[in-house]
C-alpha cells in the first residue's frame, strides 16, 4: 500500500461525520423555525374576566375572624 491510498482511506470517516454533523444541525435549526412559527400562529385562548378576590387579603390591624 502506497501513500496516497492509506491517507485517502483514513480521510474519508471523518468527512463523513462533518457531512452528517452538518445535516443534523440543518435539521435543528429548521424543526426549530419550523416549531416558532407554529407557536406564532396558535391563537390565544380567549381571556377570562377575572373575578374579585374576596377576603383574599388580610391588612395586619384586621383579625383572624374578619
Amino acid at each position: 500500500m502506497n501513500l496516497a491510498t492509506v491517507l485517502a482511506a483514513e480521510g474519508s470517516p471523518p468527512l463523513l461525520l462533518i457531512l452528517v454533523g452538518v445535516v443534523i444541525a440543518a435539521l435543528l435549526i429548521g424543526a426549530f423555525w419550523w416549531g416558532s412559527r407554529r407557536a406564532a400562529r396558535r391563537r390565544n385562548p380567549p381571556a377570562a374576566t377575572p373575578r374579585p378576590r374576596g377576603g383574599s387579603w388580610r391588612t395586619p390591624d384586621q383579625g383572624p375572624d374578619e
